[in-house]
């Protein structure tokens, strides 16, 4: 094994200076088809080339053939700087994410000693402040969809009522929730008795991250509600995506009798985080949880099969779930990469059109993406938690587990379309079934449901 000096960072690394190749080792490495000169390097800039790059790139690695992978990790070194146009920079974050693979699995050893090289590697994403949180929710539709939606399905679903519990599964920290209060504060019947409950700490290691304690958020939550002239109760329950909210539902169970008998509309809001649940099929010896939701799991069952089913059990008044139309779930390495290439190109794009080069917004913005990329990429078992699933098959889950689709009304679609306005034109709104779905240039970025107990 040849060995290690100190290596620069990746996007310094010159042509052919990766210390483990000299030119007659470059002479005598296996072909591959179409391998380029430095000269030639111009044609593999576009979007097809440098996936297949990729792809290859990752066979290399999980063959552990490190001649083959670092010729591939020379050339893309060389087209794909991060600092370059949104194509260079999704492509810079995979190859990023296949040299932390390579390391964490040790296979091919030449470049797991430069991933270890390399203390640029590990991404810096930002904790937020509310404030810094809230502005950065508002700079894209990415979440403001989902909000939009979901608020008026909800404000339909809840007509009425006089104490509305809503449990909130958000990625963005209730975000979502000034807004609802706002539109609740003002119905024409008066504002309702409003409980609010959050799974305390569910997304304390993904990205966004909030500087503040759920106590703390809840506090502001409340004041809040107050100068709205709506009186909020706040709670959190400690409870995790990892055992599918076991906490969380064990305690709805126990309230539902008191709230259904008293008249309480329950609004299950889920967005962007039911993806986090394990999605494999759970043996009955399964030790992730014994018994997470009071009854036995079978082996055609995954946490989120059971977590649905759960929550069908508690009869609630209306569920929101809002993701990602995309699917990162498959146990090939390959797939996966091709499918978040073909995905996650849609907010690099996106960031050009709002925030300059350099900006702190914009590499707050992109950390969140890299990060996405490492965890589908580098990790797998438990480690691998970014596992979406496109609409389809959401919309199949929910079916099997008791629920019908409602369709969302044109105060809805007309509330949607005039947020889409305030942003960049590319953004788009199309309606499959009773579902809406925001777009980007044509295509699926995420998907807004809402559902009934069957």
């Amino acid at each position: 094994m040849m060995q290690f000096s100190e290596i620069p960072p990746l996007h310094q690394i010159p042509p052919f200076s990766i210390p483990t190749m000299n030119k007659n080792q470059i002479h005598r490495a296996r072909p591959w088809p179409g391998f380029p000169t430095s000269k030639g390097l111009g044609s593999f800039g576009d979007a097809n080339c440098m996936e297949q790059l990729l792809v290859h790139c990752a066979n290399a690695i999980e063959s552990n053939d490190a001649t083959l992978a670092q010729q591939i990790l020379w050339v893309l070194n060389n087209i794909a700087p991060p600092d370059g146009d949104s194509n260079q920079r999704l492509t810079c974050a995979f190859l990023r994410a296949l040299i932390v693979r390579a390391a964490k699995s040790g296979t091919c050893k030449m470049l797991a000693a430069m991933a270890n090289a390399h203390c640029n590697l590990s991404i810096d994403t930002h904790t937020f402040s509310i404030i810094e949180l809230a502005s950065f929710v508002d700079l894209t539709p990415w979440h403001r969809f989902g909000f939009t939606a979901a608020n008026a399905a909800i404000l339909e679903a809840v007509e009425g009522y006089s104490v509305i519990h809503i449990v909130d599964l958000s990625l963005t920290h209730c975000m979502q929730i000034p807004t609802l209060i706002d539109a609740i504060a003002s119905r024409l019947e008066g504002p309702p008795l409003v409980k609010l409950t959050v799974a305390g700490g569910a997304t304390e290691d993904v990205p966004p991250m909030l500087d503040l304690s759920y106590e703390e958020l809840g506090s502001k939550l409340i004041n809040f509600a107050r100068s709205r002239n709506v009186v909020l109760e706040f709670r959190a329950i400690p409870s995790t995506y990892a055992d599918g909210f076991s906490s969380l539902i064990e305690q709805l169970r126990v309230q539902h009798l008191v709230y259904a008998e008293s008249g309480e509309a329950l609004v299950i809001n889920c967005h962007m985080m039911l993806h986090y649940l394990p999605e494999e099929t759970l043996s009955p010896l399964s030790n992730v949880n014994s018994n997470p939701y009071s009854f036995e799991p079978s082996s055609t069952q995954s946490l989120r099969t059971m977590f649905l089913k759960a929550l069908r059990g508690l009869d609630p008044t209306v569920v929101v779930l809002v993701d990602e139309d995309a699917d990162f779930t498959s146990n090939n390495l390959v797939c996966r990469l091709r499918a978040a290439f073909n995905y996650l190109w849609i907010p690099y794009d996106t960031v050009d059109t709002f925030l300059p080069q350099g900006s702190k917004q914009r590499q707050w913005y992109e950390a969140d993406i890299c990060w996405k990329i490492e965890n589908v990429i580098a990790h797998e078992g438990l480690q691998r938690v970014e596992r979406l699933e496109p609409k389809s098959r959401w919309v199949q889950r929910m079916r099997n587990a008791g629920f019908r689709g409602v369709s969302f009304g044109e105060e809805a679609i007309s509330e949607v379309k005039t947020m889409l306005d305030e942003h960049a034109a590319g953004w788009g709104l199309k309606k499959e079934e009773d579902d809406l779905v925001l777009t980007w240039k044509g295509h699926n970025v995420v998907f807004a449901t809402a559902w009934l107990p069957a």
